[in-house]
């Protein structure tokens, strides 16, 4: 079942704690793709690594959407990286998904990905998008639509254990805990060695069909 817009806090942060134990479904011709999401990273407003922080552009203009739109940007020049506009409509700032743990799809995932293993195929915000077939097409979309690409709604039968740490990869801003993972799994990206040990329990479970 799709997770509605009503069900999504309206702030950045809460949404990427919300966002971890949830599931990414990418329905395509040749089947669906589905995992749990594992890591997300808070981009919220005034943060001066968010790419709306200059306000708004065409480039970023899917930020700017009301909450549960997907925000899909070229990072480096090599890789696709896929966000989640998070706050009222016209309020630049957004989540990034970092990474998922495959479920359903796994051959697809594999097929984009050849070679590397199952713990490394969506570990990580490049391989994600990679291993689901996330481009600039999806710039925007609807994800509590349930077609296309989507949020899966999990159901509340198990507790799943939240950490929360610092951001990776950034030359600034790094002090402030914005990222959010599923405590002990290890398709979450990044080094060990900065993973918090005190994590909170939120409830999870598993995806319903669309």
């Amino acid at each position: 079942m799709p997770i509605s817009r009503a069900e999504l806090p309206v702030d950045t942060v809460e949404l990427a704690r919300f966002m971890v134990g949830q599931y990414l479904v990418h329905d395509l011709p040749e089947g669906r793709i589905c995992g749990r999401i594992v890591e997300t990273e808070a981009y919220p407003l005034g943060d001066s690594t968010s790419h709306a922080f200059s306000g708004r552009r065409p480039h970023n203009s899917s930020m700017f959407l009301e909450r549960g739109h997907a925000y899909v940007r070229l990072t480096y020049g090599t890789a696709w990286m896929l966000n989640m506009s998070s706050e009222y409509e016209d309020v630049g700032a957004g989540i990034l998904i970092r990474a998922i743990e495959p479920l359903e799809g796994i051959g697809l995932m594999e097929a984009r990905r050849p070679g590397v293993p199952l713990r490394d195929l969506a570990r990580g915000p490049g391989r994600l998008t990679a291993a689901l077939g996330i481009g600039p097409s999806l710039d925007g979309a609807d994800l509590c639509m349930g077609r296309g690409l989507w949020i899966g709604k999990v159901s509340r039968q198990e507790k799943v254990l939240v950490g929360v740490t610092k951001r990776i990869g950034l030359s600034r801003e790094m002090h402030r805990p914005l990222r959010f993972y599923v405590q002990g799994s290890p398709y979450v990206s990044g080094p060990r060695k900065l993973l918090a040990t005190s994590p909170e329990a939120v409830s999870g479970g598993s995806v319903d069909e669309a």
